[in-house]
């Protein structure tokens, strides 16, 4: 069959796809331990250079699968788990499943490949199963509570005491106590609705990692720059970079909209850190404090 040069360079670029997701899909089931799970992911990358050598009969050429992204989907599976990565490819093939529509006149096979795009999305739905989503909302509750409470307390201290150093030593005994307090909190909320020790455990060591970790961010910029209104400019920044990431694993791994929850935990962050300001301020003015 004699095809357009556009239409030509479509099912190259859908041939180099297909190859790619082959790759993905091999190394992410050598990387589950579900043996179901695993079954189901090579099913698929088989499926996947099935279509490959469709298009290679249409395209008559041999095309190189992009490194660049069975690294990229590979190492988001590592750091941020099986289910975000999944669910970025899931998006990709949504959007490669309107450019096959186009084809479907000349070449008559897209609609099965269109078909296999569908199952994928079923059967990786049944796999979605992580631990890590399960405690959502107690990851949610530590980096929360740490971004509004230590950005306000920062910013507070900040002009209060107008050293980096000792900012960030007051920062850290705050930000450590309130993380045990909080993970010890999460721990007694889950008992009492009836959680079970080992569950409740889970939750709030979640919530405690969660809070521990965005406290050490936050609390960086006051241990490398001697300067408090560049420290405290870094940390505001460091806390919407935290906010943007997390808003965004979770819009994609939960299919929540971004950009109002990031909107909302961005200004109510940047809220309490400005009226924190105004406090340290007029505490400074008020207790007359000089250091």
């Amino acid at each position: 069959m004699n095809l357009e040069t556009e239409h030509l360079k479509k099912l190259i670029a859908f041939q180099k796809n297909e190859l790619t997701e082959h790759h993905i899909y091999q190394r992410l089931a050598r990387m589950v331990p579900n043996p179901t799970n695993q079954e189901i992911l090579k099913k698929i990358a088989d499926e996947e250079l099935y279509h490959y050598r469709v298009y290679r009969k249409y395209t008559q050429r041999d095309v190189k699968a992009n490194r660049f992204k069975i690294y990229l989907f590979s190492w988001c599976a590592r750091i941020f788990g099986l289910t975000f990565s999944l669910k970025l490819m899931e998006m990709g093939e949504k959007q490669a499943k309107e450019n096959y529509a186009e084809l479907s006149n000349r070449v008559p096979e897209i609609a099965q490949v269109i078909a296999d795009e569908e199952e994928h999305e079923h059967k990786l739905l049944d796999l979605l199963e992580e631990e890590s989503l399960n405690y959502v909302s107690s990851i949610v509750l530590g980096l929360n509570d740490a971004l509004v409470e230590l950005t306000g307390t920062l910013a507070g201290l900040t002009f209060a005491l107008q050293n980096t150093r000792l900012t960030a030593l007051s920062g850290l005994i705050t930000g450590i106590a309130a993380s045990f307090s909080m993970g010890a909190s999460e721990y007694l909320s889950n008992k009492a609705g009836g959680g079970k020790p080992a569950e409740a455990f889970k939750s709030a060591l979640y919530t405690w990692v969660a809070y521990l970790v965005t406290v050490f961010a936050l609390i960086l910029p006051y241990l490398l720059f001697a300067n408090y209104s560049l420290s405290l400019a870094l940390t505001l920044a460091i806390g919407v970079v935290v906010i943007l990431v997390f808003n965004y694993y979770i819009a994609v791994a939960k299919d929540l909209p971004f950009w109002p929850r990031f909107l909302e935990m961005t200004l109510i962050s940047l809220g309490v850190a400005g009226l924190s300001f105004i406090i340290g301020i007029l505490l400074r003015v008020f207790l007359q404090v000089d250091i």
